[in-house]
């Protein structure tokens, strides 16, 4: 599912060669003339060398306003250690208002440097890495309020990022009788329904546009009543329209903790299959192994012994990398008592006597 937390640290570097700014740049103030003939565009970067950026007149500048004025180099190196996944990212941008196309700075330059660490995946790194300088940049208070500038930045992109993890979601479209089915802790969830002649909703469309239920074929040719393709069967369907259509039904919903892994089927395994059952046999057989693949082929194989005849397809998508969890047994709790009479009589036939 990707990342949805990280750790980062900034550090921004303000150059200006124009003493009225002085006051708004924090930590510090010095020439943007870089005396490199060619100097780097500095594009969100990965591993790379260290750069030497010498400032040209930065000398006569700092004689000028008495301020120290930085020689920035910068160099930056990852490693993947003993992890399974790289999930840290960097980025060095020298002139952040250049990189974006801003020109609002005339005489200073914002320098832009950044490591960010993803927690359980590298999404939310990446996210803020491609889109943290931008923000900035475009923030109406950019440069003059810089502190007030990437304090609003990070909570606003944060939101941004909450916004892209509001689309973990499941989308099902589905013509015919193919059918999803998804496993909520082991509860089954039709997430499509079948598209054949006896469903109720389906005879009334039918009718309506002029067909007719013959047993359980529409117009006693076809056993769906949608469906993509059937151009050649007169009277079914046309560009003009006609009973048997190809529009989808949708069915959407966000993700949770709870829902473990989805089945689609092709007829022939419902056949032999009801939802829950499909979902029980399917979950158990992850819970031995947590394999997608081989978890298909059983759920096939099954089928088969149980009679399906017909063409067999199985697709299972887990959503959690972990094997569905095992059900907790309920326990009914039931209060049991005897009454003084009822004690007694046990008492006399156990042979006790009376008290």
């Amino acid at each position: 599912m990707g990342a949805l937390s990280l750790s980062l640290s900034l550090a921004f570097n303000c150059s200006s060669s124009s003493p009225s700014l002085e006051p708004n740049f924090a930590p510090t103030q010095a020439s943007s003339d870089i005396s490199s003939p060619n100097p780097p565009t500095c594009p969100i970067c990965e591993n790379t060398v260290t750069q030497d950026v010498p400032l040209k007149g930065s000398e006569d500048n700092q004689k000028a306003t008495g301020n120290y004025v930085p020689a920035i180099r910068h160099g930056e190196w990852a490693d993947i250690g003993q992890r399974k996944y790289m999930e840290d990212t960097h980025v060095c941008i020298e002139d952040i208002a250049k990189k974006f196309g801003c020109r609002a700075l005339d005489q200073c330059s914002v320098s832009f440097y950044g490591v960010f660490d993803g927690h359980g995946g590298k999404d939310a790194a990446h996210f803020v890495r491609d889109n943290l300088p931008r923000l900035i940049v475009e923030d109406a208070g950019f440069p003059l309020e810089l502190e007030k500038v990437v304090a609003r930045s990070f909570v606003e992109i944060d939101a941004q990022f909450a916004q892209t993890c509001s689309g973990q979601s499941l989308l099902v479209a589905n013509a015919g009788d193919c059918r999803a089915v998804l496993s909520r802790a082991g509860t089954a969830v039709e997430m499509s329904k079948d598209h054949r002649p006896c469903c109720g909703i389906e005879r009334m469309r039918v009718e309506a546009l002029g067909g007719f239920i013959d047993g359980e074929y529409l117009n006693g040719e076809i056993g769906v009543t949608r469906a993509l393709g059937d151009w050649h069967l007169d009277g079914i369907k046309s560009a003009d329209g006609g009973p048997l259509i190809a529009e989808p039904e949708m069915k959407m919903i966000t993700l949770g903790k709870d829902d473990e892994f989805l089945v689609i089927g092709s007829d022939g395994l419902w056949d032999v299959f009801t939802s829950q059952n499909a979902v029980d046999f399917a979950r158990r057989r992850l819970q031995d192994h947590n394999d997608a693949r081989a978890c298909s082929r059983e759920l096939v194989e099954e089928a088969i012994k149980r009679g399906a005849d017909d063409n067999l397809t199985a697709l299972v998508v887990c959503f959690q990398a972990e094997p569905p969890a095992a059900a907790a047994v309920q326990r009914s709790r039931v209060r049991r008592c005897i009454s003084a009479e009822g004690l007694q009589s046990l008492r006399g036939l156990l042979g006790g006597g009376q008290d």
